[in-house]
């Protein structure tokens, strides 16, 4: 059973299926929200390009070791923001309206 014994059909399928499971963009800057009340939209920039996602509510902010936080949007996708002290001040004075 190799990787190579695997038709290149069925490969693509599992490499897109991984990649759609490891797809975690990294938050490097938030430039606004649309409120300091949820549902708020977030208009961000990441190590995939700037977006734009729907927070639905405190709760989808989880707090991880090292001042990192994990914020799910409304689809269920995952952001990372590696250090929250590494923010600009503008992006840290948003997140504490949020924790």
């Amino acid at each position: 059973d190799q990787w190579s014994d695997i038709s290149a059909e069925l490969r693509t399928v599992i490499e897109e299926e991984l990649a759609a499971r490891e797809f975690m963009p990294q938050i490097s800057r938030i430039i606004g929200v649309s409120s300091f009340a949820t549902p708020s939209v977030w208009e961000v920039e990441t190590n995939r390009g700037n977006t734009s996602f729907t927070l639905k509510g405190e709760e989808d902010i989880r707090r991880l070791p090292n001042s990192a936080l994990l914020i799910a949007d409304s689809h269920g996708i995952q952001f990372l923001i590696r250090d929250t002290k590494a923010l600009d001040k503008h992006g840290r004075k948003i997140l504490d309206r949020f924790l």
